[in-house]
């Protein structure tokens, strides 16, 4: 049976923002990360990060590095009580530097390919999942692969680029309330209809 998913960007909606973190002793959850990752333990949904790293094409840190960055995000999930299922990075910029990674791809977001392979390789269900981020390219990303979306209000979308694809399900003042948005409706989905609320003929 495929499983319901949360995906969350990492900097500005899991982390606090920092340009180009890949330092774990720099790493500091983002105010209500914490509370929303001991909500979500309590849910039935696998969690995930999802993130665009282009300091990899750009010359700023090998890809080696994030193999540290996801070992530190495993420890700060299971401090919250809860459990990091996996990290998916996109390590891609077309403006880059480096080979292989100087180049277009599908996985880096707005494009919902690192959704799509979490859902290959874990057996999730893209329809009954969310994708939390704090910026409209991670809204887009969600909407692409058929999750619904949260967009965190906290300010780090500057450009507000919008579109059909671009508009989130919710919106939250931070990760914690993005969280409680997640699991009412997950308790609602699992409650039975009203007498009289059938589905429809």
């Amino acid at each position: 049976m495929l499983r319901p998913a949360v995906f969350l960007d990492k900097d500005g909606t899991l982390l606090d923002d920092v340009p180009y973190n890949i330092d774990p002793s720099l790493m500091r959850l983002a105010p209500g990360a914490r509370e929303a990752l001991t909500l979500l333990a309590t849910q039935p949904f696998a969690l995930f990060v999802i993130s665009n790293q282009p300091g990899v094409a750009l010359g700023r840190f090998p890809r080696a590095a994030l193999k540290e960055v996801e070992g530190e995000l495993a420890r700060m999930f299971t401090e919250s009580g809860a459990t990091l299922s996996g990290a998916y990075w996109c390590p891609h910029h077309p403006d880059g530097t480096v080979a292989p990674y100087a180049t277009a791809c599908d996985c880096r977001k707005p494009a919902p390919g690192l959704l799509l392979r979490a859902a290959r390789e874990h057996r999730l269900d893209l329809a009954r999942s969310w994708f939390i981020g704090d910026i409209l390219d991670d809204v887009e990303a969600g909407n692409r692969a058929g999750c619904r979306t949260i967009l965190l209000d906290n300010g780090h979308e500057t450009e507000w680029i919008e579109g059909p694809q671009r508009v989130p399900t919710a919106r939250a003042a931070d990760l914690h309330e993005a969280a409680r948005i997640v699991a009412n409706s997950a308790e609602a989905a699992g409650r039975p209809a009203p007498a009289g609320e059938g589905t429809p003929q």
